[in-house]
């Protein structure tokens, strides 16, 4: 019951996007087209998950231990840097299109706050493993899914006359806060 707890709060009610605004500038930046936010989406969710596993270890095995828990925010950025060097490199063999696509933000991976607020988050819960897993699964799903939903309503805005003061990123906000006040009525639910 635990997990599915943890799954619903972090892909619905505290949504590392909508609700605790994590992560703005993918959401906003990949959001213009539906393939490359489902592929941004992907790569985050890889990277979040593995860079959870890895830093969770780090820090049960080598910062706790040696009492050196102050360098975590400094050791969790240079894992999450190796780790998005690893899925440039994996993208670039495996899915050039994907490459090109995601272009600038691809390597933004590294500095993007979700994946960093995801694994500090998970030390401060005081989650296990496997908590901590699920935990990172969930909010890249939330994260996902927030792009997902977002992109779409970007392409299909993008067929529609707006005002000129409206056009592009203004009507972007604006969507964006009519779809965080929607996953705000997630919120009675856990």
């Amino acid at each position: 019951m635990t997990y599915i707890l943890i799954f619903i709060s972090a892909v619905f009610v505290n949504n590392i996007v909508l609700a605790q605004f994590l992560g703005i500038c993918p959401f906003l930046g990949v959001s213009k087209k539906l393939d490359t936010a489902i592929g941004m989406g992907s790569a985050v969710a890889f990277v979040m998950t593995i860079a959870t596993i890895f830093t969770y270890i780090v820090q049960k095995t080598v910062l706790d231990p040696f009492h050196i828990a102050f360098l975590q925010t400094i050791v969790f950025i240079l894992i999450i840097a190796c780790l998005v060097q690893l899925v440039e490199i994996i993208l670039k063999k495996m899915s050039p299109a994907l490459y090109q696509a995601l272009g600038v933000f691809l390597p933004l991976i590294t500095t993007n706050c979700t994946i960093l607020g995801v694994a500090i988050m998970v030390i401060q819960k005081d989650f296990n493993l496997l908590e901590s897993v699920v935990f990172a699964i969930s909010t890249a799903l939330g994260f996902g899914l927030a792009l997902i939903l977002f992109a779409g309503i970007r392409e299909q805005l993008s067929m529609v006359r707006l005002p000129k003061g409206m056009e592009g990123m203004p009507i972007a906000l604006v969507v964006a806060g009519l779809l965080a006040m929607a996953f705000m009525g997630f919120s009675g639910i856990v």
